[in-house]
């Protein structure tokens, strides 16, 4: 069979489409991943075929838009997702779309009269009356009543709608009709859920597909000088903000709480290019690291808040500190409050650090519990679709 697997998210979302697209060339599939191309190492690298689709994130993320900008690149994004998507799906049985805001997959599938599998990484992005939507242009939904939590959504859905005209002029270059709800277009009839069952269920209403999280087997040695650095003492502090834009305080701040307890401190510089704030052995800046391993080696955990971050911290059993910035961030960082694995917090405070510190015994245990299968998982059932 042939497969497309799309996302025009950040790392969060290319990280697992990629895991998912290993497990199905491992299965004997052709697969083709189409990603931002900030991504096509990590893609090429794990023996995939790569298609780049709009700008470089991480430079295209730096720069501040008003809001006639943002809607012009949206409506440039829509259109280029249905050029690059509709040339990289030709004969493929299966398209996979990984995130939001991905308006092209579905059309192009019905196009083709393949399968269509739009999957979400964080049961938040999916309406519910259990819970709020997601934190989108600044705005944190607050989790209210299932009528309050419904009407929240329904307030949402025009974000959806942004480029709409665009969408349906695309559609109709394809020979298909237009469409008017563009979120549920998006979503389809059927969407699946890629999230651990334990950290991230569905609270419902019905059933879906909940697959696990599609996590990578990162195998990659860590550098020599993290080894050291390691070796040389009690387990450090880790701090990363991932992609997110965060400032420079907030890695002073994370430094100064950790020396407070007599912690050391592993700094990633992300692409916040956070830095260190002076040159003392306690402290070590890294690059791009094998966060599987390192997760494993730390006391804590303190992080943004994605979904793949936290999914690898809760499985490493180590106390984490949720930072949230944006979208999903929030949902995240509650449910790591919820099960009791560390802390929700604006900044990393002394206080909030020791806290996290003493449920180590609890990060352990539901540790154990996290499915490491999901992308396996999903690789199989899609390819019973053609059954």
């Amino acid at each position: 069979m042939r497969f497309l697997v799309s996302t025009i998210g950040s790392r969060g979302e290319a990280q697992p489409v990629t895991a998912l697209a290993v497990q199905l060339k491992e299965l004997g599939n052709d697969v083709r991943v189409v990603a931002p191309p900030d991504f096509e190492e990590l893609v090429t690298g794990s023996g995939i075929d790569f298609t780049p689709v709009g700008p470089v994130l991480r430079t295209a993320t730096a720069v501040q838009r008003t809001p006639d900008e943002l809607r012009r690149l949206a409506e440039e994004s829509v259109r280029e997702q249905f050029r690059v998507i509709g040339q990289a799906a030709r004969g493929a049985n299966v398209l996979v779309a990984g995130g939001a805001l991905q308006h092209a997959t579905r059309s192009v599938a019905e196009s083709l009269g393949a399968h269509y599998v739009y999957t979400s990484f964080c049961a938040n992005t999916l309406p519910s009356p259990h819970h709020a939507p997601p934190a989108m242009l600044g705005r944190v939904p607050v989790n209210g009543t299932p009528e309050e939590n419904l009407a929240q959504w329904e307030q949402q859905r025009h974000l959806f709608a942004f480029a709409r005209d665009v969408l349906n002029t695309e559609r109709a270059e394809l020979g298909l009709g237009p469409i008017d709800d563009v979120r549920d277009h998006i979503f389809g009839d059927a969407p699946w859920l890629a999230a651990d069952p334990v950290l991230g269920p569905w609270p419902g209403p019905g059933e879906l597909v909940q697959t696990g999280a599609w996590l990578t087997d990162d195998r990659r040695p860590l550098e020599p000088e993290l080894e050291a650095f390691l070796a040389d003492g009690e387990p450090p502090i880790y701090f990363g903000l991932g992609s997110m834009r965060g400032a420079q305080e907030t890695a002073r701040h994370a430094i100064e709480s950790a020396r407070e307890l007599g912690k050391r401190v592993v700094l990633q510089h992300g692409w916040a290019d956070l830095r260190l704030t002076d040159d003392a052995p306690d402290c070590l800046a890294i690059g791009e690291v094998n966060q599987q391993t390192l997760f494993r080696r730390v006391a804590a955990i303190a992080h943004h808040g994605g979904a793949g971050t936290t999914t690898t911290a809760a499985a490493a059993g180590t106390p984490q500190i949720v930072l949230p910035h944006m979208y999903d961030q929030y949902y995240w960082g509650n449910q790591v409050e919820r099960l009791n694995i560390g802390r929700s917090a604006e900044a990393v405070t002394a206080e909030v650090l020791a806290e996290a510190l003493e449920l180590a015994e609890e990060a352990a245990k539901v540790g154990t519990q996290i499915r490491t299968d999901g992308a396996r998982v999903a690789a199989e059932r899609l390819m019973g679709l053609n059954a």
